[in-house]
């Protein structure tokens, strides 16, 4: 199953996308209102079997419901998730290329809800920022409130998979002591353009994951390259602190951001960046002045 949000920024309604890809089905409205519209409460209750049902009936059937994908905006499948948690560092050619050693257990950080944007939104960048940067990563969607649970566990919160572009102000982040602010400004998390269910992406330790800028391709890597798992991250974070549905955690980038590379590659205003993880779909988003 492929989750979606359509509709103007703040008013992003949940749907599924249907068989037939060019279209998606508003499940609140197919259900007749039992299925919320906003995603998060849809993570918090129980309403998979019912969406899945939804998705076997003939088109006739929901014919209210049918929306043409390319007639709307199509928003970040989570478009304000309770947390966004972020890692640093989880890929061993990223350490290496900012001469850093690998670290010894995750390194959390967050990044500012109102970050989030969808797939194909502008970029903004700000005026405070001189060194714009990308970073593909892909991204955990919680299912299940998580408390203190194992590796062995981990898989039964999962709700899906998702695309993260964790856009950076490097030198924001590399003059202050700590990310939050150099990586939270509005606009700076790209993300979707869908949530793909367990049952789709069974071994999400192990996909392609890539950058592109203007067609170049500058980040190309798999997630089998992550220090830390999907599983250990989850148990990991769970030790710390309660995760909830629709908490996003981001499981960081691999080599080839553009600050480090020589010479350095950094986003200027109309680059078009894509970022796409295998089996979940491609970011399409185009950097944008803000005056």
């Amino acid at each position: 199953m492929r989750l979606v949000t359509y509709g103007e920024k703040s008013e992003e309604r949940l749907a599924v996308v249907a068989s037939d890809e060019r279209y998606i089905i508003d499940l609140n409205i197919a259900s007749h209102g039992s299925i919320p519209a906003d995603p998060v409460p849809f993570f918090s209750g129980d309403y998979w079997d019912l969406a899945r049902r939804i998705l076997t009936l003939p088109p006739s059937e929901i014919s209210n419901a049918l929306i043409e994908r390319s007639a709307v905006r199509i928003g970040a499948p989570i478009p304000k998730p309770p947390t966004l948690i972020a890692l640093g560092l989880n890929y061993r050619d990223h350490a290496e290329e900012g001469n850093q050693p690998l670290p010894q257990h995750p390194l959390l950080f967050a990044k500012a809800p109102a970050s989030v944007i969808g797939p194909y939104d502008p970029i903004p960048y700000p005026p405070q920022v001189q060194q714009l940067d990308y970073e593909v990563e892909l991204a955990v969607v919680i299912g299940k409130k998580a408390r203190r649970i194992g590796e062995e566990t981990a898989p039964s919160v999962v709700a899906g998979y998702t695309v993260l572009n964790d856009v950076s102000a490097r030198d924001i982040q590399f003059r202050e002591s700590q990310w939050f602010r150099a990586k939270s400004f509005d606009g700076f998390a790209p993300m979707g353009p869908a949530i793909v269910t367990p049952d789709e992406l069974p071994d999400p330790d192990n996909v392609r994951l890539w950058c592109a800028v203007n067609g170049q391709i500058l980040q190309n890597s798999n997630t089998n390259q992550m220090v830390f798992n999907v599983y250990q991250i989850i148990a990991f974070i769970s030790e710390c602190f309660t995760l909830f549905p629709g908490d996003v955690i981001t499981t960081g980038t691999p080599a080839g951001v553009g600050v480090f590379r020589k010479p350095p590659v950094l986003l200027k205003p109309g680059d078009i960046v894509e970022t796409g993880v295998e089996g979940i779909g491609v970011l399409r988003n185009q950097v944008v002045a803000l005056a």
